[in-house]
């Protein structure tokens, strides 16, 4: 039997977050939160002590341990796979790591086409450690569905090429602009290293996987066009044959929604900025839309929480698909409490 024909666990198959991928009826609107599992738990802080961001990633007990430590603690409808987007440039041996305070740091730039050769192809073996933490999480999940994720095309490449963080882009976009042929080989070389590591999560047991494009707001629409939508689409067209829901995300997004729909994933992520009744216009039908709280409102009082939650549930009231979530991660200095409550108001109030 092929890992595409497994039979999935039909309680998760079942469970709100699937039903709301598929846009199917579902019991309440699902929730879970972009970087439930870290900062802001802490529980995480104390598993993580005198570990380093990496190591952490590559400690299947510790992954098992951190994934599930949401789920205990909010009751959210998905566990999401706990990792960061450079594990799989770590694993194929390029020389980074993610500097605290920082963020990942590359210590020789990709900027030539020499600089292709260092990125070889991804294989199982080089993350055997996440196929044995998928095993541990979704014996230890049950019905919860787990997603498992990675970093897409244009956002790695970013990295890559800028050597860290950035706020212009502007090596990025000069690569992108004055030698658009290296541009392409090198987002369609992450595209297939991408691939690569979102099988190896779903063949390990994830049933989901969302592909994040954190930097990718950065670029006009007819730019996203031309320069990242091919090498976004062979990823989701690779991971296709498993028939599990794909979703998209990006920061700063609001005029490339469209775009990110015809990138191929079934449900595109909306960050903060666009209400949700706009962003179906802007996305277009037979897509699920994910979000799309302000991650900062939590910081507020209950009831202003609630209120603006509200919000976010009445503009996604015609979706066909809603699955709650924030318009970016859980900031690290939130109160743990405040998503908790979050999620109950979210399930109550969507109980159907």
């Amino acid at each position: 039997m092929s890992a595409m024909d497994k039979p999935e666990n039909p309680a998760v198959a079942d469970s709100a977050f699937l039903k709301a991928c598929r846009r199917e009826p579902v019991p309440h609107t699902p929730v879970w939160f972009m970087r439930q599992a870290g900062r802001s738990l802490p529980e995480y802080l104390k598993v993580r002590e005198g570990i380093p961001m990496l190591e952490s990633c590559m400690r299947p007990e510790l992954v098992t341990e951190i994934t599930l430590q949401p789920v205990r603690r909010h009751g959210v409808d998905a566990a999401i796979y706990f990792s960061d987007i450079v594990v799989p440039l770590k694993a194929i041996g390029l020389d980074l790591d993610i500097k605290p305070g920082v963020g990942p740091v590359v210590e020789q730039p990709i900027r030539s086409r020499a600089d292709l050769e260092r990125l070889r192809d991804l294989t199982p073996e080089d993350v055997s450690y996440v196929t044995e933490a998928i095993r541990m999480l979704t014996a230890e999940l049950g019905s919860t569905p787990l997603i498992g994720f990675a970093g897409a095309p244009f956002t790695l490449a970013s990295y890559l090429v800028e050597g860290g963080p950035s706020k212009n882009h502007e090596h990025t976009k000069a690569l992108m602009y004055g030698d658009p042929q290296l541009w392409a080989d090198l987002l369609d070389r992450l595209a297939d290293i991408t691939a690569a590591f979102l099988k190896v999560q779903i063949e390990a047991g994830a049933s989901a996987v969302q592909l994040f494009d954190s930097w990718v707001g950065a670029l006009a629409p007819a730019d996203y066009r031309r320069s990242v939508l091919p090498a976004s689409r062979k990823v989701f067209e690779a991971v296709a044959p498993y028939d599990v829901p794909r979703i998209h995300f990006g920061v700063g997004t609001g005029e490339l929604l469209g775009l990110m729909g015809e990138a191929g994933a079934d449900v595109v992520g909306v960050d903060w900025r666009v209400p949700l009744d706009e962003a179906v216009r802007r996305v277009g039908p037979g897509k699920a839309l994910q979000g799309n709280l302000d991650p900062a409102v939590l910081f507020s009082t209950r009831e202003a929480v609630e209120s603006k939650a509200r919000e976010v549930l009445d503009a996604a009231s015609g979706l066909e698909g809603h699955i709650f979530n924030l318009g970016h991660g859980v900031l690290p200095t939130t109160d743990p409490g405040a998503l908790t409550a979050l999620t109950e108001y979210v399930h109550e109030q969507t109980a159907r």
